[in-house]
């Protein structure tokens, strides 16, 4: 959930050597992750509000799956939450991805 380590190796490697970092150096560091740190923020609070409702994880455990994951549509792409969104690679989209249409080849209970 935090700031790799690796990620601050590499910005702290950009600080100054021949003195102290002064307040500036270090908003210029921070500047860099506070949109990412929000971002995940969000991403967070989603999760917490939403932790009773059907995420699209394939387990068709609640009354409402069948109207947010109709047939386990999402069940059939990939494990784990396909309604909350997550982050891949660099990037990241806002609100819910709408569901393959395909036909799925067995039923999950």
């Amino acid at each position: 959930v935090g700031i790799p380590l690796a990620t601050i190796r590499d910005a702290l490697s950009e600080l100054p050597e021949e003195r102290t970092p002064t307040r500036e150096d270090w908003a210029r560091l921070s500047e860099a992750w506070r949109s990412e740190l929000d971002e995940r923020i969000k991403q967070l609070n989603r999760l917490r509000d939403h932790l009773t409702d059907c995420i699209g994880c394939g387990c068709l455990s609640l009354d409402t799956c069948v109207l947010s994951n109709p047939d386990d549509v999402f069940g059939d792409r990939l494990t784990g939450s396909r309604l909350l969104v997550e982050q891949r690679g660099g990037g990241r989209k806002n609100g819910r991805r709408e569901p393959e249409r395909q036909k799925p080849t067995d039923k999950r209970c």
